[in-house]
């Protein structure tokens, strides 16, 4: 790294870089940012957008403090600085101060919601950030801002503030104790009144969700918010009606939300740093595979298997920090297969269940957990396999663990196979093998519940 270094600091996520700086007669050279090298130390890749420049003609120039909505690169170009940052951010942090003295060899990371302040030692110092959103007005709003001054903080500035040449306005700043903390980027969960959304809202209360008629996925308007304020997007939302997607309004509403929607998001995610989580489906595979690992190409047999495809590869495409989760067969709390199955072993019919279409299924609650793994762990970003594990079934024999889970004759369950279900329906096209392998995830820590324990533990008895 010739002599680059990184050092962490008592303010969580505020880091001293120092800076190999190359000089001879002539003057002096350095690599202000070089990312490759910065981000294999451990520095974030946070995805600068902006550069700005502070020229400050005399000694004891004092600026700050401001927490702004973006995270900051500072650098020195000439001269010296003494910096000084507070964290804003809500925590049990909140109000710790580190100082340092910044030269043209060293260098400062600054997160989102911590404050900045910096006081010129020599004349004609030059200081220089790096930012990852655009200035605007409205984000002016969004500043958090302290005294200078502050009892509490106690900040000891080599030239005292009554001798130093600072703003009127930064004198007017607020003490610590009006301050209202900066609240942590949020997760949004699209899609929450689905099986999947209703896990998540049990698994992730602080985060805000949006059902259809909070967020379109289809609709334009729906897209124009303020992003700043979210970490995560979790997309759980989908055009799920398999044979309605193969009519003329159903493909296309599964194209708008399936394949345009994801799209959209991935380019959203990409401009505001966000991770964006995509659920994707065992659809966009013809079946012919035993079993189908991540990075198995797309192969989808109908329109839902295809939109579906389509948003998986925009998101794969356009957006660097995202999950792909993949899943099969989802269980969870609302109408489905298991409890359709229970409420007619409940009244003694005999079903007809399909024999020859294979796969395990996957319960909402632990696709959730699964979910939130990969996002709290920060595992490697690309596409995951998720459903619960054991030995692969049919429906037919998922249907008789259903029957037996509920105290009634298995064998009332009969077999019939794909073809002789669907004949003479307009059915779309249905992969035959389902099964996806388990492997990266596990490798990731998360370890799936075998689904017959999961099933075990299921209410198969709707509580609403």
């Amino acid at each position: 790294m010739n002599g680059l270094s990184l050092a962490p600091t008592p303010i969580p996520g505020l880091m001293i870089v120092s800076l190999p700086v190359h000089g001879d007669g002539r003057g002096w050279f350095k690599e202000n940012w070089q990312r490759e090298k910065m981000v294999a130390l451990g520095l974030p890749d946070f995805g600068p957008v902006q550069n700005n420049i502070s020229y400050n003609a005399a000694a004891g120039t004092t600026r700050g403090i401001h927490a702004e909505p973006w995270d900051k690169f500072v650098t020195v170009a000439t001269g010296r600085v003494f910096g000084a940052w507070v964290d804003l951010r809500e925590g049990p942090g909140f109000g710790t101060v580190f100082t340092t003295e910044i030269d043209e060899t060293v260098a400062v990371f600054v997160p989102r919601g911590v404050g900045n302040s910096f006081q010129t030692l020599d004349q004609d110092t030059v200081y220089s950030y790096l930012v990852n959103d655009h200035w605007s007005p409205e984000a002016v709003g969004q500043y958090v801002l302290v005294n200078l001054a502050d009892e509490t903080l106690d900040i000891q500035w080599p030239i005292p503030l009554d001798q130093a040449e600072v703003s009127a306005k930064d004198r007017d700043h607020p003490r610590l104790t009006e301050v209202r903390p900066v609240p942590p980027r949020t997760t949004l969960v699209l899609g929450a009144d689905g099986q999947l959304g209703r896990a998540l809202r049990e698994a992730l209360p602080e985060a805000e969700f949006a059902t259809r008629q909070d967020f379109d996925l289809a609709a334009d308007a729906s897209y124009h918010r303020d992003w700043s304020g979210y970490s995560v997007i979790i997309n759980a939302a989908a055009f799920t009606d398999v044979d309605g997607a193969e009519t003329t309004e159903g493909r296309r509403r599964a194209w708008a939300v399936n394949a345009v929607a994801p799209a959209r998001l991935a380019q959203i995610a990409a401009t505001h740093r966000i991770t964006l989580v995509q659920v994707s489906t065992d659809y966009v595979f013809d079946g012919l595979d035993d079993p189908y690992l991540d990075d198995a190409p797309p192969s989808p047999l109908g329109v839902y298997g295809q939109s579906k495809a389509a948003g998986d590869l925009a998101v794969r495409t356009a957006a660097r920090q995202h999950y792909i989760v993949r899943t099969s067969w989802v269980i969870g709390d609302g109408r489905n297969f298991v409890r359709t199955m229970a409420a007619l072993a409940t009244r003694g019919v005999s079903p007809t269940v399909v024999n020859d279409q294979i796969g395990r299924p996957t319960f909402a609650g632990d696709l959730a957990a699964a979910i939130l793994h990969l996002i709290a762990s920060s595992a490697e970003f690309g596409t995951y396999n998720m459903s619960n594990a054991g030995v692969p079934l049919s429906w037919a024999d998922l249907a008789r663990a259903v029957y037996q889970r509920a105290g009634a004759d298995p064998s009332q369950v009969v077999d019939v196979t794909a073809k002789e279900y669907f004949l003479n329906q307009d059915a779309a096209p249905r992969p035959a093998n389902s099964v996806l392998d388990l492997t990266k995830l596990e490798a990731s820590g998360f370890q799936p519940r075998d689904w017959v324990d999961a099933l075990a533990r299921y209410p198969v008895q709707a509580t609403d």
